[in-house]
């Protein structure tokens, strides 16, 4: 059975993008465009993996990651942050709120996948 990804993204292009390297990888991948919408998902499908991006409409990206880790179900479910946020302290604060791991946006195709890899190594 392949590995479930949840994408929490709002934007179309980058949803895209980021769909296609990571079924190019075979796993499956679950697409939400906002937050409430993402924690939904995250509730009745438990994914392997969640790539979170942070700058969402109305619920930031910070608040689903610390609503995420409010569920039993999902503690140990690694969230990866994929965000433009670069600036020092970013990072930190995205950890602050409860993700595993950070991903620097634009995202390079070429590297994406691999990225993504290392989160999943300790998945079983």
């Amino acid at each position: 059975m392949s590995k479930s990804i949840l994408l929490i993204e709002d934007n179309e292009h980058n949803r895209y993008l980021a769909s296609f390297l990571l079924h190019a990888r075979g796993w499956e991948v679950i697409c939400a465009e906002d937050g409430p919408t993402g924690l939904r998902y995250a509730q009745n499908k438990t994914p392997d993996l969640i790539l979170l991006d942070i700058q969402l409409p109305g619920m930031d990206g910070y608040a689903v990651a610390q609503e995420l880790r409010k569920h039993a179900k999902l503690l140990l479910v690694p969230i990866v942050a994929v965000t433009s946020y670069a600036m020092p302290g970013d990072r930190e604060q995205c950890l602050a709120a409860g993700c595993n791991g950070y991903i620097e946006k634009p995202i390079d195709p070429l590297i994406f996948g691999d990225q993504v890899a290392s989160f999943m190594s300790g998945v079983l």
